[in-house]
């Protein structure tokens, strides 16, 4: 069988997330919160999902420069692999640097840095949007003369190392301190101390980060997230609610300079009253939001699911035809705006359940095109609609453990 084993990467992860949890509950630390760690694996899981709709354009970005425009012919050799590792270090850096400061690059970075907690989980929180701009900055590796599939192997072993620096339960590393990015680097980066602003910007060599400037030693605790922290667990609002700042700004903005400026100057730009206004039109908070233990268990049965459906997904990806790939693909996507919406208690939550039910019908119906199945279908949508008002009712009482009007 053709099978795709990059797919073992999603119980990879889910292995060390689990062990580190282990090590934070047997040394009585807090690492970890519900919501937190919700929200931190639902982008994980959308990144790797549209992830396999987008390697193959990334390789054909890379195969074309490298063809057409390579200054040298470069073969593989254990120097060049060393050559390549720094050459791809140091243009991530740069990548990160810039993304932390142009606005429109900050747009799509600002996900990773809106957890308060700080663990493996936190790691997940990439999103296709930074693998776009990320290819733009790689691009330039094929140019100069590396082959693709040396980059496409490099740039999956430099996305490995990351992963585990994202812990707290690990300690200063000695004298790596002076040559890696390690946990305690990394913590530095991901704080919203003064002192810890827009430092070590280094993915794998801490030695940039001391050539440029921008390197700072991790002296006290650290407090993560956001200067302004998002406080809000929905998925599409973690997305896209830095995106609406800048174009509500953008708006604002009088003349095209002030309004290029927002655009491509510092973040600092974007109006710091834009997120309030916005909230009032999109977010819709609530203000009374109750955990309960039913809907935490709602929110980790449809996880664990998910998570097993893209598992199931990436490993036989080569056999699922195009439909039901666009299917899949939809039926994860509602799921985690479903989970970030209960999350948030949102009243509108029991429509999403229609749209999966949807999707689920017309995978069915591809699978088995026959007309009894369009006829139970209809029958179940008819009396799931004549006794909605009975039926959403229920729904809140089995996932938030009360009834809401």
């Amino acid at each position: 069988m053709h099978l795709n084993y990059l797919a073992l990467a999603v119980p990879f992860f889910l292995t060390f997330m689990g062990l580190e949890y282990l090590v934070a509950q047997k040394k009585r630390k807090r690492y970890f919160k519900f919501n937190d760690t919700v929200a931190n694996i639902s982008v994980g899981i959308a990144e790797r999902l549209l992830d396999t709709f987008t390697v193959g354009l990334f390789y054909f970005i890379y195969d074309y420069l490298y063809r057409r425009y390579a200054l040298f012919d470069i073969k593989a050799s254990v120097l060049l692999w060393v050559a390549l590792l720094m050459c791809t270090d140091f243009i991530w850096y740069w990548y990160h640097r810039l993304a932390h400061e142009v606005t429109v690059l900050w747009c799509a970075h600002v996900v990773h840095h809106q957890s308060e907690e700080f663990n493996y989980t936190v790691s997940a929180r990439i999103t296709v949007f930074q693998a776009f701009i990320r290819t733009g900055f790689w691009a330039i590796l094929p140019v100069i003369g590396f082959p693709p599939a040396m980059i496409t192997s490099m740039l999956l072993v430099h996305g490995l190392y990351p992963f585990f620096i994202h812990t707290r339960t690990i300690g200063k590393l000695g004298i790596l301190e002076y040559i890696l990015v390690t946990p305690s680097h990394h913590r530095v980066h991901h704080a919203s101390n003064p002192k810890y602003l827009d430092k070590n910007y280094g993915d794998v060599f801490i030695i940039w980060d001391k050539l440029f400037g921008t390197f700072q030693k991790e002296e006290e605790e650290p407090v993560y997230g956001l200067t302004k922290p998002l406080e809000s667990n929905s998925f599409l609002w973690q997305h896209f609610h830095f995106i609406l700042e800048m174009l509500y700004s953008v708006r604002a903005a009088r003349g095209w300079r002030n309004r290029l400026r927002v655009i491509f100057g510092k973040p600092d730009n974007v109006d710091p009253a834009a997120r309030a206004v916005l909230e009032e039109s999109f977010l819709l908070r609530n203000r009374s939001i109750t955990e309960t233990p039913k809907l935490n268990n709602y929110v980790v049965w449809q996880i664990a699911t998910t998570l097993t459906l893209l598992f199931a997904f990436l490993l036989l990806q080569y056999y699922v035809p195009v439909f039901i790939q666009v299917c899949v693909t939809l039926l994860i996507l509602l799921t985690l705006i479903n989970c970030g919406a209960i999350l948030e208690q949102k009243r509108w939550v029991f429509y999403l359940e229609y749209a999966r039910y949807g999707v689920l019908c017309f995978a069915l119906f591809y699978c088995w095109p026959h007309p009894s199945l369009v006829t139970l279908a209809g029958l179940v949508l008819a009396t799931a609609i004549y006794y909605q008002s009975r039926l959403r009712k229920e729904y809140y009482r089995l996932v938030y453990g009360y009834t809401r009007t």
